[in-house]
């Protein structure tokens, strides 16, 4: 449409100047011809010239390996593009693609119904554990002490051990006179908070004592019929600043596919949480903190000093979650990247810390942690050198 309405404008103009012309005297039209033969004459020597000077620059060019090189990248590029690939298909391809498709979408809805039992076998194997995390929790706590068979374990350093039975046998009534007032694996848990990166960029200096107190954390599974979830309970003994005996906070997942992307399902995934409210005695809460401020009084001039409590950085914030929008409005950056580290965390006590306790307060855990993330980036670099 824009190129007819272009030529159409075009034509009257030539037709006028040729009708001007022929109003002209012979003689007057025999210099005008003359002229404008000279001057067509020149306009074409000067395109020719132009033209010339294209062609040598275009050759420069193009001998320029450089060049050359970055051309042929972007027509491997462009060539290599799956959805181009596509678009070069015959319709009836494409159609049977569509149906490959509709089987994808079948598939997610399966893989989801999947999760769903590895969750129900989650909930029924987590009371099978819980007779032996409940041992371990009067092992830690002194509400029990461990029978010789219980406690025996052959560790690696058995033979430096008995080499240095001696030497220990000098000390032994001193270490029994110690051992009596010792009760259980003081520290036990805050140890592992202390142990364990993720956590310990959580935990300020006046979160330490509280975190002494904690007893036990344990995971819970969502009932059957419920919605997907699972919770986090932290015990804590009696201690000088709160009074809640349990702190909890509750992960909501949901393993669907999403009906805008369906083939983006990997998986359940976390979606929101619920911490608690923790009851604080009076002076004691570390979540905020006490400034004071001076206001100046605009008409008078005088100068008061106010007191305000603001946010203070704590692990314990972690009970007080960001809040998902219900109506699904977007979180700032800040948000968004706050609320995906704690799933992270949340995932990682469910999955880690409370099935391998001990070994993350002895640090084979994180040891062993290390080794895999080194093992990976090797295995990496050794498929590139290969590629």
């Amino acid at each position: 449409m824009g190129v007819g309405f272009v030529v159409g404008r075009a034509a009257p103009v030539s037709l006028r100047g040729a009708w001007r012309l022929a109003l002209l005297p012979q003689r007057a039209r025999g210099d005008a011809g003359s002229k404008t033969e000279d001057t067509a004459s020149d306009s074409v020597e000067a395109a020719k010239n132009s033209s010339n000077k294209k062609e040598k620059l275009s050759d420069q060019v193009m001998q320029n390996p450089q060049v050359l090189a970055a051309l042929q990248d972007r027509l491997d590029n462009t060539a290599l593009t799956p959805s181009s690939y596509i678009e070069t298909l015959p319709k009836a391809v494409k159609r049977r693609i569509d149906a490959l498709k509709q089987l994808q979408v079948k598939c997610a809805h399966i893989e989801a119904k999947f999760y769903e039992e590895v969750h129900d076998l989650e909930r029924k194997y987590a009371a099978l554990y819980q007779p032996l995390f409940d041992k371990r929790r009067e092992f830690i706590n002194g509400e029990a002490e461990p029978t010789d068979a219980e406690s025996e374990w052959h560790s690696e350093n058995e033979e430096e051990d008995k080499l240095a039975g001696d030497l220990k046998n000098v000390v032994v009534i001193e270490e029994k006179a110690e051992e009596a007032n010792v009760k259980g694996i003081p520290d036990f848990w805050f140890t592992i908070f202390r142990n364990v990166d993720m956590l310990s960029e959580l935990v300020q200096e006046y979160d330490e004592p509280i975190l002494k107190h904690l007893q036990d954390i344990k995971v819970k599974f969502s009932e059957p019929g419920q919605p997907m979830s699972f919770s986090l309970e932290f015990h804590f003994g009696p201690n000088d600043y709160f009074s809640n005996p349990v702190l909890t906070k509750t992960y909501k997942m949901k393993s669907e596919p999403d009906k805008t992307d369906p083939f983006s399902f990997e998986g359940p995934e976390i979606v929101d949480c619920e911490g608690c409210t923790i009851d604080w005695k009076k002076g004691k809460n570390v979540t905020v903190k006490t400034i004071k401020k001076k206001q100046k009084h605009k008409g008078r001039g005088t100068v008061r000093t106010i007191t305000k409590q603001v946010p203070n950085d704590s692990f314990f914030n972690f009970f007080s979650p960001i809040k998902v929008s219900a109506d699904g409005e977007a979180l700032d950056e800040d948000s968004e990247f706050t609320l995906a580290a704690d799933f992270e965390i949340g995932h990682f006590f469910r999955e880690r810390i409370v099935p391998r306790a001990v070994l993350y307060f002895t640090g084979e855990a994180i040891e062993d942690d290390d080794n895999f993330e080194e093992d990976e980036e090797g295995e990496e670099e050794f498929i590139s050198i290969l590629s």
